[in-house]
């Protein structure tokens, strides 16, 4: 994978000048009339998505302490964010942002107090002396308590094009099986993600559509690791049983559970593949997973995966 110099900010592009007025508008509406449809909720994230952008442009630290969920799972530079982790790098003094603009918003409704809305990201501007990617796709998952949202996730991917990247060296890697970083404690919920999380690369990894298919919730999107969005399940599908990958072995750890809704998981992990796509080295990911539960199964519903360790994420 390249390291093409993305900056801090590049995963996580974010922001709002009077952020705050914005999304105490957008929460009061939410609390009047709840949320019925994936149309409502669009407005209503939309705002706070504005919101976020204006108050990483301002270094709005405030904003931040109250935006996001006491929960909140993400990633920066460092790895996998927290609230405190987060909340540091998005008011970081680094950056220069000459101007944003949000666009193709799509909003899916994971539970009754869940959202995840995806979006393209067009900004100009620099991190630490270095120019941001000017397009990027972006998800953020909300979460609504006492009828006030609040974000539970964010990640950012900037749109490359596959075939002009400069091949990385690969390490060494190991067996999907192979689970030895783990954190201290896990639930029964985050264990049987994981245990989806296995198979589904296992199936990517051998091509297998039908696997797939079974692992899979109906209605499914995904960002891959250069940025593109596939907006349906048959997109997906067709771009995770094509040829151009061709993969050996893939290692999954350090995974974490996060729940946000009775029947909404999400699951953060790091993922490193032994092989090539687009005849490149695959190298190492930060994944992030979202699962829905039908009785007492779990599915797949949403995806973004990150170049892991690349300047930038």
């Amino acid at each position: 994978m390249k390291q093409s110099g993305f900056t801090a900010a590049t995963i996580f592009i974010l922001a709002v000048c009077s952020a705050s007025q914005l999304a105490s508008n957008a929460n009061a509406g939410d609390a009047r009339e709840g949320i019925t449809s994936a149309e409502q909720a669009k407005v209503q994230l939309i705002k706070l998505e504005t919101s976020a952008y204006e108050a990483w442009k301002s270094q709005d630290a405030k904003f931040w302490r109250e935006f996001l969920s006491d929960n909140f799972v993400g990633w920066g530079s460092i790895g996998r964010l927290d609230k405190a982790s987060a909340t540091k790098q998005y008011t970081g003094i680094d950056c220069e942002i000459k101007s944003y603009a949000l666009s193709d918003e799509q909003v899916n409704l994971l539970a009754k107090d869940a959202a995840l809305i995806t979006y393209k990201a067009t900004v100009s501007g620099t991190c630490g002396g270095q120019m941001l990617p000017m397009n990027s796709r972006a998800a953020t998952i909300y979460v609504r308590n006492d009828g006030t949202w609040k974000r539970a996730f964010h990640a950012q991917d900037a749109i490359v094009d596959p075939k002009q990247i400069v091949p990385q060296p690969g390490g060494r890697h190991r067996t999907i099986h192979e689970d030895d970083v783990q954190p201290a404690t896990r639930t029964a919920s985050t264990d049987a993600m994981i245990a989806v999380e296995r198979d589904l690369w296992e199936a990517w990894r051998v091509h297998d559509t039908h696997r797939i298919g079974d692992l899979t919730a109906k209605d499914i999107t995904f960002i891959n690791i250069f940025g593109a969005y596939l907006p349906t399940k048959a997109d997906a599908m067709k771009d995770w049983s094509a040829t151009y990958c061709d993969v050996n072995s893939v290692s999954l750890n350090d995974a974490m559970g996060t729940m946000v809704a009775p029947t909404v998981g999400i699951l953060t992990f790091k993922a490193a593949a032994d092989g090539t796509c687009y005849g490149q080295q695959v190298g190492s990911v930060w994944g992030t997973s979202v699962y829905v539960k039908s009785g007492d199964v779990w599915k797949w519903t949403f995806g973004i995966n990150l170049p892991a360790g690349q300047h930038g994420t």
